[in-house]
Protein backbone atom coordinates (compact mmCIF):
# COMPACT_ATOMS: atom_id res chain seq x y z
CA UNK A 1 0.00 0.00 0.00
CA UNK A 2 1.60 3.52 -0.98
CA UNK A 3 1.40 5.87 1.85
CA UNK A 4 -0.12 8.90 2.07
CA UNK A 5 0.38 11.24 -0.66
CA UNK A 6 0.20 14.33 1.26
CA UNK A 7 2.76 13.36 4.12
CA UNK A 8 4.94 11.45 2.67
CA UNK A 9 7.97 13.42 0.71
CA UNK A 10 5.44 16.49 1.48
CA UNK A 11 8.29 18.87 0.67
CA UNK A 12 9.08 17.99 -2.63
CA UNK A 13 4.80 17.20 -3.53
CA UNK A 14 4.28 20.85 -1.79
CA UNK A 15 7.14 22.28 -4.38
CA UNK A 16 5.56 20.80 -7.33
CA UNK A 17 2.11 22.00 -6.42
CA UNK A 18 3.29 25.52 -5.36
CA UNK A 19 5.03 25.01 -9.05
CA UNK A 20 1.48 24.46 -10.56
CA UNK A 21 -0.14 27.24 -8.69
CA UNK A 22 2.17 29.77 -10.28
CA UNK A 23 1.57 28.18 -13.19
CA UNK A 24 -2.37 29.00 -12.67
CA UNK A 25 -1.85 32.53 -11.69
CA UNK A 26 -0.41 33.37 -14.48
CA UNK A 27 -3.58 33.38 -16.17
CA UNK A 28 -5.50 36.46 -15.33
CA UNK A 29 -8.50 34.99 -15.93
CA UNK A 30 -7.92 32.97 -12.74
CA UNK A 31 -8.07 34.68 -9.33
CA UNK A 32 -6.62 33.49 -6.04
CA UNK A 33 -9.20 32.25 -4.42
CA UNK A 34 -10.05 30.00 -7.39
CA UNK A 35 -6.57 28.71 -7.50
CA UNK A 36 -7.49 27.93 -3.67
CA UNK A 37 -10.15 25.70 -4.82
CA UNK A 38 -8.64 23.97 -7.70
CA UNK A 39 -5.84 23.34 -5.84
CA UNK A 40 -8.01 21.42 -2.84
CA UNK A 41 -9.45 19.68 -5.73
CA UNK A 42 -6.10 18.61 -6.69
CA UNK A 43 -5.35 17.63 -3.43
CA UNK A 44 -8.27 15.46 -3.30
CA UNK A 45 -7.48 13.45 -6.56
CA UNK A 46 -3.86 12.97 -5.19
CA UNK A 47 -4.69 11.80 -1.86
CA UNK A 48 -7.41 9.58 -3.74
CA UNK A 49 -4.58 7.84 -6.50
CA UNK A 50 -2.23 7.54 -3.78
CA UNK A 51 -4.80 5.16 -1.86
CA UNK A 52 -5.05 3.42 -4.82
CA UNK A 53 -1.42 2.79 -4.97
CA UNK A 54 0.53 5.17 -6.71
CA UNK A 55 3.26 6.62 -5.88
CA UNK A 56 3.50 10.34 -5.35
CA UNK A 57 4.94 11.46 -8.72
CA UNK A 58 2.56 9.14 -10.00
CA UNK A 59 -0.28 10.44 -8.61
CA UNK A 60 0.31 14.21 -8.90
CA UNK A 61 0.99 13.45 -12.74
CA UNK A 62 -2.15 12.21 -13.30
CA UNK A 63 -4.17 14.68 -10.98
CA UNK A 64 -2.68 17.58 -12.57
CA UNK A 65 -3.93 15.94 -16.01
CA UNK A 66 -7.52 15.21 -14.30
CA UNK A 67 -7.81 19.45 -13.61
CA UNK A 68 -5.65 20.38 -16.50
CA UNK A 69 -8.69 21.52 -18.28
CA UNK A 70 -8.79 24.80 -17.05
CA UNK A 71 -12.13 25.31 -18.87
CA UNK A 72 -14.27 22.94 -17.72
CA UNK A 73 -12.84 22.98 -14.11
CA UNK A 74 -13.88 26.25 -13.82
CA UNK A 75 -17.46 25.84 -15.61
CA UNK A 76 -18.22 23.25 -12.77
CA UNK A 77 -16.73 25.48 -9.98
CA UNK A 78 -18.88 28.16 -11.68
CA UNK A 79 -22.12 26.38 -11.65
CA UNK A 80 -21.86 25.72 -7.62
CA UNK A 81 -20.35 29.28 -6.70
CA UNK A 82 -22.27 31.64 -8.69
CA UNK A 83 -21.06 34.87 -9.15
CA UNK A 84 -17.61 34.73 -8.56
CA UNK A 85 -15.05 35.64 -11.47
CA UNK A 86 -15.04 32.33 -13.19
CA UNK A 87 -18.98 32.40 -13.60
CA UNK A 88 -18.63 36.00 -15.44
CA UNK A 89 -15.56 35.03 -17.49
CA UNK A 90 -17.21 31.45 -18.70
CA UNK A 91 -20.90 31.71 -18.55
CA UNK A 92 -22.07 35.08 -18.38
CA UNK A 93 -22.82 36.63 -21.39
CA UNK A 94 -21.33 39.36 -22.59
CA UNK A 95 -22.25 43.21 -21.44
CA UNK A 96 -23.55 41.37 -18.27
CA UNK A 97 -21.23 43.08 -15.79
CA UNK A 98 -22.75 46.46 -15.35
CA UNK A 99 -26.88 44.98 -15.01
CA UNK A 100 -24.81 42.69 -12.75
CA UNK A 101 -23.42 44.88 -10.57
CA UNK A 102 -26.36 47.00 -10.83
CA UNK A 103 -28.52 44.37 -9.79
CA UNK A 104 -25.82 43.41 -6.29
CA UNK A 105 -25.46 46.93 -5.08
CA UNK A 106 -30.29 47.07 -5.41
CA UNK A 107 -30.11 43.67 -3.74
CA UNK A 108 -27.77 44.81 -0.90
CA UNK A 109 -29.35 48.20 -0.08
CA UNK A 110 -32.80 46.21 0.26
CA UNK A 111 -31.53 44.19 3.01
CA UNK A 112 -29.67 46.49 4.53
CA UNK A 113 -33.41 48.81 4.66
CA UNK A 114 -34.73 45.90 5.84
CA UNK A 115 -31.79 44.98 8.79
CA UNK A 116 -32.66 48.86 9.46
CA UNK A 117 -36.51 48.42 9.82
CA UNK A 118 -36.19 45.18 11.65
CA UNK A 119 -34.34 46.77 14.61
CA UNK A 120 -36.87 49.80 14.70
CA UNK A 121 -39.80 47.34 14.41
CA UNK A 122 -39.79 46.99 18.28
CA UNK A 123 -39.57 50.50 19.28
CA UNK A 124 -42.36 51.12 16.91
CA UNK A 125 -44.67 48.54 19.52
CA UNK A 126 -43.19 51.14 22.46
CA UNK A 127 -39.95 48.71 23.27
CA UNK A 128 -37.35 50.79 24.75
CA UNK A 129 -33.18 49.72 24.11
CA UNK A 130 -32.42 50.31 27.76
CA UNK A 131 -35.39 49.01 29.04
CA UNK A 132 -33.96 45.67 31.20
CA UNK A 133 -37.40 44.83 31.70
CA UNK A 134 -37.93 44.25 28.05
CA UNK A 135 -34.88 42.89 27.11
CA UNK A 136 -35.88 42.26 23.54
CA UNK A 137 -32.61 44.32 21.64
CA UNK A 138 -30.34 42.49 24.26
CA UNK A 139 -31.85 39.19 23.36
CA UNK A 140 -32.03 39.62 20.00
CA UNK A 141 -29.44 41.94 18.66
CA UNK A 142 -27.74 39.57 16.09
CA UNK A 143 -30.69 38.53 14.99
CA UNK A 144 -31.61 41.86 13.49
CA UNK A 145 -28.92 42.49 10.63
CA UNK A 146 -26.69 38.92 10.35
CA UNK A 147 -29.81 37.04 8.94
CA UNK A 148 -30.48 39.66 6.02
CA UNK A 149 -26.16 39.30 5.69
CA UNK A 150 -26.42 35.72 5.16
CA UNK A 151 -29.60 36.07 2.83
CA UNK A 152 -27.65 37.95 0.71
CA UNK A 153 -24.99 35.44 0.18
CA UNK A 154 -27.93 32.83 -0.23
CA UNK A 155 -29.03 34.74 -3.30
CA UNK A 156 -25.16 35.90 -4.22
CA UNK A 157 -24.57 31.92 -4.31
CA UNK A 158 -27.64 30.78 -5.53
CA UNK A 159 -28.70 28.41 -2.65
CA UNK A 160 -32.46 28.74 -3.56
CA UNK A 161 -35.05 27.67 -1.56
CA UNK A 162 -32.79 25.02 0.28
CA UNK A 163 -30.45 27.93 1.20
CA UNK A 164 -34.14 30.16 2.49
CA UNK A 165 -35.43 27.84 4.22
CA UNK A 166 -32.10 27.09 5.99
CA UNK A 167 -31.79 30.31 7.45
CA UNK A 168 -35.42 30.59 8.37
CA UNK A 169 -35.17 27.46 10.20
CA UNK A 170 -31.64 28.60 12.09
CA UNK A 171 -33.22 32.21 12.98
CA UNK A 172 -36.61 30.71 14.15
CA UNK A 173 -34.80 28.51 16.75
CA UNK A 174 -32.60 30.85 18.11
CA UNK A 175 -35.40 33.83 18.41
CA UNK A 176 -37.67 31.00 20.50
CA UNK A 177 -34.68 29.91 22.55
CA UNK A 178 -33.60 33.60 23.08
CA UNK A 179 -37.20 35.15 23.94
CA UNK A 180 -39.08 31.80 24.97
CA UNK A 181 -36.39 31.11 27.80
CA UNK A 182 -37.58 32.59 31.36
CA UNK A 183 -34.15 33.91 31.85
CA UNK A 184 -33.97 35.53 35.59
CA UNK A 185 -33.45 38.91 34.39
CA UNK A 186 -29.53 39.84 33.72
CA UNK A 187 -28.66 36.76 35.38
CA UNK A 188 -25.20 34.96 34.44
CA UNK A 189 -27.30 32.52 31.76
CA UNK A 190 -28.97 35.43 30.19
CA UNK A 191 -25.73 37.21 29.58
CA UNK A 192 -24.21 33.97 28.54
CA UNK A 193 -26.43 33.23 25.71
CA UNK A 194 -26.16 36.85 24.87
CA UNK A 195 -22.38 36.98 24.44
CA UNK A 196 -22.59 33.49 21.94
CA UNK A 197 -25.73 33.80 19.70
CA UNK A 198 -23.94 35.84 17.45
CA UNK A 199 -21.01 33.28 17.38
CA UNK A 200 -23.54 30.86 16.51
CA UNK A 201 -25.45 33.44 13.45
CA UNK A 202 -21.79 34.08 12.21
CA UNK A 203 -21.02 30.17 11.68
CA UNK A 204 -24.89 30.04 10.25
CA UNK A 205 -23.23 33.27 7.34
CA UNK A 206 -20.32 31.03 6.88
CA UNK A 207 -22.05 28.35 6.07
CA UNK A 208 -23.90 30.46 3.29
CA UNK A 209 -20.99 32.30 2.30
CA UNK A 210 -19.48 28.98 1.38
CA UNK A 211 -22.22 28.52 -1.07
CA UNK A 212 -21.47 24.45 -0.90
CA UNK A 213 -22.59 23.90 2.70
CA UNK A 214 -19.42 24.25 4.10
CA UNK A 215 -18.02 21.50 1.95
CA UNK A 216 -14.72 22.46 1.43
CA UNK A 217 -11.60 23.40 2.74
CA UNK A 218 -10.71 26.19 0.54
CA UNK A 219 -14.43 27.74 0.89
CA UNK A 220 -14.01 27.51 4.86
CA UNK A 221 -10.36 29.32 4.36
CA UNK A 222 -11.81 32.18 2.10
CA UNK A 223 -14.80 32.37 4.80
CA UNK A 224 -12.21 33.49 7.38
CA UNK A 225 -10.20 35.80 4.97
CA UNK A 226 -14.05 37.31 4.49
CA UNK A 227 -14.24 37.34 8.84
CA UNK A 228 -10.97 39.58 9.17
CA UNK A 229 -11.43 41.53 6.43
CA UNK A 230 -15.60 42.57 7.25
CA UNK A 231 -14.38 43.41 10.72
CA UNK A 232 -11.75 45.88 9.30
CA UNK A 233 -14.72 47.40 6.80
CA UNK A 234 -17.16 47.63 8.99
CA UNK A 235 -14.58 49.28 12.16
CA UNK A 236 -13.82 51.92 9.62
CA UNK A 237 -17.74 52.22 7.99
CA UNK A 238 -18.47 52.85 11.77
CA UNK A 239 -15.71 55.90 12.27
CA UNK A 240 -16.78 57.49 9.21
CA UNK A 241 -20.32 56.91 10.35
CA UNK A 242 -19.52 58.55 13.83
CA UNK A 243 -17.45 61.77 12.09
CA UNK A 244 -20.47 62.50 10.01
CA UNK A 245 -23.03 62.10 12.59
CA UNK A 246 -20.64 64.34 14.74
CA UNK A 247 -20.65 67.15 11.93
CA UNK A 248 -24.15 66.56 11.29
CA UNK A 249 -25.66 67.02 14.75
CA UNK A 250 -22.48 70.47 14.77
CA UNK A 251 -23.87 71.55 11.29
CA UNK A 252 -27.54 71.65 12.78
CA UNK A 253 -26.87 73.44 16.14
CA UNK A 254 -25.14 76.45 13.90
CA UNK A 255 -28.57 77.48 12.83
CA UNK A 256 -30.81 76.72 15.71
CA UNK A 257 -31.79 73.00 15.15
CA UNK A 258 -31.12 69.93 17.48
CA UNK A 259 -31.18 66.87 15.77
CA UNK A 260 -28.89 64.89 18.18
CA UNK A 261 -31.86 63.14 19.32
CA UNK A 262 -32.17 62.36 15.53
CA UNK A 263 -28.66 61.12 15.05
CA UNK A 264 -29.24 58.53 18.46
CA UNK A 265 -32.49 57.17 17.70
CA UNK A 266 -32.14 56.94 14.00
CA UNK A 267 -29.55 57.54 12.06
CA UNK A 268 -26.66 55.69 14.92
CA UNK A 269 -28.64 52.33 15.09
CA UNK A 270 -29.74 51.87 11.78
CA UNK A 271 -26.54 52.82 10.13
CA UNK A 272 -25.19 50.16 12.51
CA UNK A 273 -27.17 47.92 11.15
CA UNK A 274 -27.36 48.55 7.42
CA UNK A 275 -23.66 48.93 7.62
CA UNK A 276 -23.36 45.02 8.47
CA UNK A 277 -24.54 44.33 5.23
CA UNK A 278 -23.00 47.24 3.31
CA UNK A 279 -19.38 45.74 4.73
CA UNK A 280 -19.83 42.28 3.69
CA UNK A 281 -20.80 43.18 0.18
CA UNK A 282 -18.05 45.76 -0.05
CA UNK A 283 -15.45 42.74 1.18
CA UNK A 284 -17.15 40.31 -1.33
CA UNK A 285 -16.76 43.12 -4.61
CA UNK A 286 -13.71 45.23 -3.51
CA UNK A 287 -11.05 42.34 -2.34
CA UNK A 288 -8.17 43.45 -3.83
CA UNK A 289 -8.00 46.70 -1.76
CA UNK A 290 -8.55 45.48 1.68
CA UNK A 291 -6.40 42.38 0.72
CA UNK A 292 -3.23 44.62 1.08
CA UNK A 293 -4.46 46.00 4.30
CA UNK A 294 -5.25 43.10 6.62
CA UNK A 295 -1.87 41.01 5.87
CA UNK A 296 -0.42 44.00 7.41
CA UNK A 297 -2.51 44.82 10.42
CA UNK A 298 -1.68 41.19 11.33
CA UNK A 299 2.11 41.59 10.64
CA UNK A 300 1.88 44.94 12.85
CA UNK A 301 -0.11 43.62 15.52
CA UNK A 302 1.26 39.62 15.82
CA UNK A 303 4.33 40.90 17.60
CA UNK A 304 2.86 43.34 19.80
CA UNK A 305 0.50 41.08 21.19
CA UNK A 306 3.24 38.57 21.46
CA UNK A 307 5.25 40.73 23.33
CA UNK A 308 2.40 41.61 25.77
CA UNK A 309 1.63 37.64 26.79
CA UNK A 310 5.49 37.33 27.40
CA UNK A 311 5.31 40.50 29.62
CA UNK A 312 2.15 39.07 31.50
CA UNK A 313 3.93 35.60 32.19
CA UNK A 314 7.14 36.79 33.25
CA UNK A 315 5.09 39.32 35.45
CA UNK A 316 3.27 36.46 37.01
CA UNK A 317 6.42 34.30 37.24
CA UNK A 318 8.11 36.57 38.57
CA UNK A 319 5.55 38.08 41.19
CA UNK A 320 3.91 34.46 41.90
CA UNK A 321 0.22 36.60 41.21
CA UNK A 322 -2.65 34.36 39.97
CA UNK A 323 -5.68 35.04 38.46
CA UNK A 324 -8.74 36.69 40.57
CA UNK A 325 -11.02 34.52 39.14
CA UNK A 326 -14.04 36.53 38.94
CA UNK A 327 -16.40 37.06 35.95
CA UNK A 328 -15.24 40.09 34.31
CA UNK A 329 -11.36 38.72 34.86
CA UNK A 330 -12.61 35.91 33.10
CA UNK A 331 -14.34 37.66 30.16
CA UNK A 332 -11.67 40.01 30.03
CA UNK A 333 -9.10 37.24 30.04
CA UNK A 334 -11.34 34.92 27.51
CA UNK A 335 -11.72 38.10 24.88
CA UNK A 336 -7.65 38.43 24.79
CA UNK A 337 -7.26 34.77 24.06
CA UNK A 338 -10.11 35.07 21.42
CA UNK A 339 -8.21 38.09 19.73
CA UNK A 340 -4.89 36.38 19.84
CA UNK A 341 -6.30 32.73 17.69
CA UNK A 342 -8.09 35.82 15.60
CA UNK A 343 -4.70 37.04 14.76
CA UNK A 344 -3.57 33.58 14.31
CA UNK A 345 -6.38 32.57 12.53
CA UNK A 346 -6.19 35.47 9.53
CA UNK A 347 -2.42 34.75 9.31
CA UNK A 348 -2.77 31.65 8.44
CA UNK A 349 -5.69 32.25 5.99
CA UNK A 350 -3.56 34.97 4.56
CA UNK A 351 -0.26 33.06 4.22
CA UNK A 352 0.77 31.59 1.51
CA UNK A 353 1.13 27.68 1.81
CA UNK A 354 4.21 27.69 -0.87
CA UNK A 355 6.24 30.26 0.84
CA UNK A 356 9.45 29.19 2.63
CA UNK A 357 9.79 29.12 6.69
CA UNK A 358 10.29 32.98 7.66
CA UNK A 359 10.84 34.38 10.57
CA UNK A 360 6.93 35.42 10.91
CA UNK A 361 5.77 31.99 11.26
CA UNK A 362 8.44 31.62 14.32
CA UNK A 363 6.53 34.60 15.53
CA UNK A 364 3.31 33.04 15.17
CA UNK A 365 4.43 30.07 16.85
CA UNK A 366 5.57 32.19 19.71
CA UNK A 367 2.67 33.71 19.94
CA UNK A 368 0.52 30.72 19.92
CA UNK A 369 2.78 29.45 23.00
CA UNK A 370 2.59 32.06 24.81
CA UNK A 371 -1.00 32.59 24.47
CA UNK A 372 -1.12 28.14 25.10
CA UNK A 373 0.63 29.18 28.97
CA UNK A 374 -1.79 31.70 30.15
CA UNK A 375 -4.57 29.81 29.11
CA UNK A 376 -3.03 26.45 30.71
CA UNK A 377 -2.61 29.34 33.81
CA UNK A 378 -6.33 30.49 33.66
CA UNK A 379 -7.25 26.96 33.66
CA UNK A 380 -5.77 25.87 36.81
CA UNK A 381 -7.03 28.87 38.49
CA UNK A 382 -10.83 28.34 37.37
CA UNK A 383 -10.38 24.55 38.17
CA UNK A 384 -8.89 25.72 41.65
CA UNK A 385 -12.34 28.57 41.85
CA UNK A 386 -14.81 25.59 41.16
CA UNK A 387 -13.17 22.74 43.34
CA UNK A 388 -13.47 25.48 46.25
CA UNK A 389 -16.64 27.08 45.61
CA UNK A 390 -18.47 24.68 43.34
CA UNK A 391 -19.88 25.18 40.10
CA UNK A 392 -21.85 28.50 38.68
CA UNK A 393 -22.85 29.33 34.80
CA UNK A 394 -19.91 31.38 34.55
CA UNK A 395 -17.22 29.33 35.79
CA UNK A 396 -18.71 26.35 33.67
CA UNK A 397 -18.48 28.48 30.83
CA UNK A 398 -15.31 29.73 31.27
CA UNK A 399 -13.56 26.19 31.90
CA UNK A 400 -15.19 24.90 28.83
CA UNK A 401 -14.32 28.02 26.61
CA UNK A 402 -10.82 27.74 27.53
CA UNK A 403 -10.65 23.83 27.43
CA UNK A 404 -11.46 24.70 23.57
CA UNK A 405 -8.69 27.11 23.28
CA UNK A 406 -6.54 24.97 24.54
CA UNK A 407 -7.01 22.25 22.14
CA UNK A 408 -6.96 24.78 18.91
CA UNK A 409 -3.87 26.46 20.38
CA UNK A 410 -2.27 22.88 21.11
CA UNK A 411 -2.85 21.95 17.55
CA UNK A 412 -1.85 25.61 15.94
CA UNK A 413 1.79 24.68 17.74
CA UNK A 414 2.14 21.19 16.96
CA UNK A 415 1.56 21.78 13.16
CA UNK A 416 3.56 24.61 13.25
CA UNK A 417 6.57 23.05 15.19
CA UNK A 418 6.43 20.38 12.07
CA UNK A 419 6.42 22.80 9.41
CA UNK A 420 9.15 24.64 10.95
CA UNK A 421 11.15 21.21 11.38
CA UNK A 422 10.17 20.24 7.63
CA UNK A 423 8.05 17.79 8.37
CA UNK A 424 4.90 18.50 6.78
CA UNK A 425 3.71 21.27 4.46
CA UNK A 426 1.98 24.82 5.59
CA UNK A 427 -2.16 22.99 4.51
CA UNK A 428 -1.91 21.08 7.52
CA UNK A 429 -1.89 24.28 10.00
CA UNK A 430 -4.81 24.88 7.12
CA UNK A 431 -6.87 22.12 7.30
CA UNK A 432 -6.70 22.17 11.49
CA UNK A 433 -7.97 25.27 11.32
CA UNK A 434 -10.76 25.09 8.76
CA UNK A 435 -11.96 21.54 10.66
CA UNK A 436 -12.16 23.09 13.94
CA UNK A 437 -14.04 25.89 13.09
CA UNK A 438 -17.51 24.24 13.79
CA UNK A 439 -16.26 23.39 17.05
CA UNK A 440 -16.75 27.11 18.41
CA UNK A 441 -19.88 27.08 16.93
CA UNK A 442 -21.08 23.78 18.43
CA UNK A 443 -19.92 25.32 22.28
CA UNK A 444 -21.69 28.05 21.36
CA UNK A 445 -25.12 26.44 20.57
CA UNK A 446 -24.59 24.50 23.49
CA UNK A 447 -24.54 27.63 25.78
CA UNK A 448 -27.39 29.58 24.31
CA UNK A 449 -29.70 26.57 24.30
CA UNK A 450 -28.51 23.94 26.93
CA UNK A 451 -27.04 26.47 29.89
CA UNK A 452 -30.05 28.09 30.85
CA UNK A 453 -32.41 24.93 31.63
CA UNK A 454 -29.63 23.22 33.00
CA UNK A 455 -28.68 25.62 35.30
CA UNK A 456 -32.35 27.01 36.27
CA UNK A 457 -32.35 30.22 33.90
CA UNK A 458 -30.66 31.71 36.96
Amino acid sequence: MATNPLKADAFDLENKITEWKNFLAQRTAISSQDIDELEDHLRGQIEHLGNSGLDDDEAFLIAVKQVGDIESVSREYAEVHSGRLWRNLVIAPQGADASWFNLELAVVLLLAVCASIAFKLPAAFGVVFEDPSTPIYAHNLPLFCLPFLALYFVWKRQLGKQGLLVMAGIVTVLALAMNGFPFEPQGSTEILAMLHLPIVMWFAVGVMYSGDWWRTQSRRMDFIRFSGEFVIYYVLMALGGGVLTAFTIGMFSFIGFDVEWFAQEWILPAGAMGAIIVAGWLVESKQAAIENMAPVLTRVFTPLFTLLLVAFLFTMLATGKGFDVQRDVLIGLDLLLILVLGLVLYAVSSRDPGEPVGYFDVLLLALVVSALLVDVLALIAIAGRIFDMGYTPNRVAALGENLILLLSLSGYSWHYVRFLRHETGFNANERWQTNYIPVYAIWAAIVVFAFPPLFGFA
